[in-house]
């Protein structure tokens, strides 16, 4: 029994796998942050264009 404790004690796969999860977890609010950014950054784009595009058609 002794032996099955200290099997259990020095299994880390565990612990791999929970270190693997919490860099996915980083990896993907880092794609999420950037993402956001660019697409804050290409709407103010396109509405200024969309706003020179108006200006310059006669009515």
């Amino acid at each position: 029994m002794t032996k099955l404790f200290a099997r259990f004690a020095k299994d880390e796969s565990g612990a791999t796998a929970i270190e693997y999860g919490l860099i996915a977890a980083l990896i993907a609010l880092a794609i999420t942050a950037g993402a956001t950014t660019l697409g804050n950054s290409l709407d103010n784009a396109f509405t200024d264009i969309a706003g020179k595009l108006d200006e310059a058609v006669p009515d």
